[in-house]
């Protein structure tokens, strides 16, 4: 059986509600900021053509809408902004927080609620939030059973810290991360929001890496111990190539790819890098590096060719770092405690009071005096790998399952609850028809009121055919996105088979039944122009929804398409995504679009559930052992049959199980044995 396949997101279950509020107030966005967070606003979308709304359907595919139908609509698409001109940058709000001083009566209220707050709410007056961020960051909710950190979760600390009058101040430590660009910028623009405040924000960092650094020097002050590592030593990016391990063993990719820039393929078939895929990792990292160098300067005053001479010294001592004034000082953690109880008035022998980010995510916002408004935006968060439907090896963090999320999104389209809906997006790529079926319940939703697409670490391939659909895209400066293009592959195992004596013989009915079934023999010609057709058909729908979607012609979407993965700036400049920021900026241009005044609070209803639960844990130790059974024989199946078309980034095979943590341990295997392969 064939499907088509796209990006991830997560496992989300309907009619469970997490309420938040946004009280950041969505000014004007000011010509040319001369800050961190602006200088990408430089970059203005390139003035795009007009479609008319006959050139767009609304179908999933090619069904096109009758005349009646496309006059009747087309007042509403341009309303909501689904088709017509795209505005510029500088013509949405920018979601910029403004911190708000309380009035003497606010703080009245304020002080009353937190007296008759739950004891797990309470803080001691002058506390000192400490946050430790490491490993990897979720784009999901947590709840209170689940380990790890949630970008949501670390971001309303920050806002709930800057209003809350008994937080004195943050202190960060922080660890080696492994979440994406988007998620470092998204954090970062918190930490520059509380220092609105006037409350101070100090970093600690034990292993100085460019990510590490990127945020540490956001920060008011950054300190670090003797003894800590610096690799502050530039940028990599790496290609993994499979076709010299699939040779070894007697497996023959069969590869399909359209767009020229569709690097998946290359890594089953290849066994060295394109010069296409070259050209586009290298525009990414110019990008990365450029936008890092940028910020750094930025925070710490330096010039952009000092850092990048500091850089290219290969400084691995801490001493160095403090003597060229990318830190503060060299102090151990006790250190570094001592003088926040000093500058607090905490005496000597008492301890430091201080709350960490486990608890002060259990105070709720209204604990702190940030009620949002009577109009409410409904917030749906996709992140994973998409499928379609909910397989066996599911688990509550397995991606975006098509038909749980399209239920969510007819509850919010039937719903007169809500004026907005804002589609937060982290995922490369899944299963193709899961995205048009998203996509085309998206575009219902959007035609009948705004919708936003959020993107965060990665919005590619599937994850964009979602984000197409809204009436305007917002994705950071450093967001992977576009990857407009195909691949699908089919493995010949006749010299697998050989190897190890096996023989396998085919009955079939039908000229082009053995299409997929005939593992043991390559195609015949008349079979791999059909499979080659299948794909060009795949890419095209693709092509051409986001053409329509964008308001620009097939052909100058063609330029940009054809595979091509693209930092967030690029893809603004060449008219990919609207605006360039975060989730504020987003929940502005949504209250923008839903006529409601940027000074007015709204709430932010999270309609994606925390997980996992403490049952779903609890179920997921007892079903362990024949989850890996279970991933093995997967594994099998995805060696024998391509699966059809799909539409996603890198790592076809081996990412698409690694999200399956009973099977964690037997992928990093089988992950560290193909690397001894190379």
């Amino acid at each position: 059986m064939a499907k088509l396949l796209l990006l991830h997101a997560p496992h989300v279950i309907p009619r469970f509600n997490t309420r938040a509020t946004f009280v950041a107030v969505g000014a004007l966005r000011r010509p040319l900021i001369a800050n961190h967070r602006s200088a990408s606003h430089l970059f203005s979308l390139r003035p795009s053509l007009s479609l008319s709304s006959r050139r767009f359907s609304v179908r999933a595919f090619d069904d096109s809408p009758t005349d009646a139908e496309k006059e009747q609509k087309q007042q509403q698409q341009q309303d909501n902004g689904v088709s017509g001109e795209r505005g510029k940058d500088e013509d949405y709000p920018s979601g910029e927080m403004v911190f708000e001083k309380r009035s003497a009566w606010e703080s009245f209220v304020l002080k009353l609620r937190m007296l008759i707050a739950f004891p797990w709410q309470r803080v001691r007056k002058g506390s000192v939030l400490t946050m430790k961020l490491r490993g990897q960051i979720t784009d999901q909710l947590k709840s209170r059973f689940s380990s790890g950190l949630s970008l949501p979760q670390i971001c309303e600390n920050f806002i709930k810290a800057a209003y809350d009058p008994r937080v004195a101040g943050i202190y960060l430590h922080i660890d080696p991360l492994s979440c994406g660009w988007g998620k470092v910028e998204e954090i970062r623009r918190h930490i520059s929001d509380f220092k609105k405040s006037g409350k101070f924000v100090v970093g600690y960092i034990n292993i100085c890496g460019v990510k590490e650094y990127y945020l540490g020097c956001a920060c008011d002050e950054l300190y670090a111990p003797p003894s800590a590592y610096s690799f502050l030593y530039g940028l990599t990016v790496e290609a993994s190539f499979l076709g010299g391990v699939f040779e070894k063993v007697g497996i023959q990719p069969q590869v399909e790819r359209i767009g020229k820039y569709k690097s998946a393929g290359d890594q089953l078939a290849r066994k060295n890098i394109s010069e296409e895929n070259y050209e586009m990792l290298s525009c990414l990292l110019d990008n990365i590096y450029g936008n890092w160098l940028d910020g750094v300067s930025n925070s710490t005053g330096k010039k952009r060719e000092d850092i990048e001479n500091f850089i290219n010294q290969g400084v691995y001592n801490v001493e160095k770092l403090k003597e060229e004034g990318f830190i503060k000082d060299i102090l151990y953690d006790d250190e570094v405690i001592s003088m926040l109880k000093e500058r607090l008035g905490v005496k000597k022998d008492k301890n430091l009071p201080m709350v960490d980010y486990k608890k002060y995510s259990g105070v709720r916002k209204w604990t702190v005096g940030l009620t949002g408004g009577r109009d409410q935006i409904a917030l749906i968060r996709a992140s994973g790998s998409i499928s379609r439907v909910k397989s066996p090896l599911s688990t509550p963090s397995s991606g975006v399952i098509a038909e749980q999320l399209i239920e969510k999104i007819r509850s919010v389209r039937e719903s007169k609850r809500y004026k907005a809906a804002i589609i937060r997006i982290d995922s490369p790529g899944g299963d193709a028809l899961a995205s048009d079926l998203m996509w085309r319940e998206i575009r219902l939703l959007a035609e009948k009121k705004p919708v936003i697409a959020s993107m965060s670490d990665v919005a590619a391939s599937g994850g964009y055919y979602m984000a197409m659909a809204a009436n305007a895209i917002v994705a950071e400066n450093l967001t992977l996105t576009g990857s407009i293009g195909v691949v699908t592959a089919r493995f010949t195992l006749a010299k697998l088979y050989e190897k190890i004596g096996l023989n396998k013989e085919t009955i079939s009915r039908g000229k082009y039944a053995e299409l997929l079934a005939a593992d043991q023999r390559p195609f015949k010609p008349e079979e791999a122009e059909l499979f080659a057709k299948s794909a060009q058909h795949a890419y095209q729908l693709f092509r051409d929804k986001a053409a329509s979607s964008r308001s620009m012609p097939s052909e100058k979407m063609e330029e940009v398409a054809q595979g091509r993965v693209w930092t967030g700036k690029d893809a603004h400049s060449h008219g990919l995504v609207d605006a360039l920021g975060g989730l504020s900026r987003a929940v502005a241009i949504a209250k923008q679009k839903a006529n409601i005044p940027l000074g007015r609070k709204v709430t932010v209803v999270e309609l994606s559930r925390p997980s996992p639960s403490l049952p779903e844990i609890l179920s997921g130790i007892g079903s362990s052992v024949i989850g890996v059974e279970r991933t093995l024989k997967e594994l099998a199946e995805e060696l024998t049959v391509g699966e059809g078309v799909q539409a996603r980034m890198d790592g076809i095979l081996l990412q698409q199980l690694t999200g399956d943590s009973s099977a964690t341990a037997i992928i990093t295997l089988l992950k560290d044995y193909l690397s001894s392969l190379r």
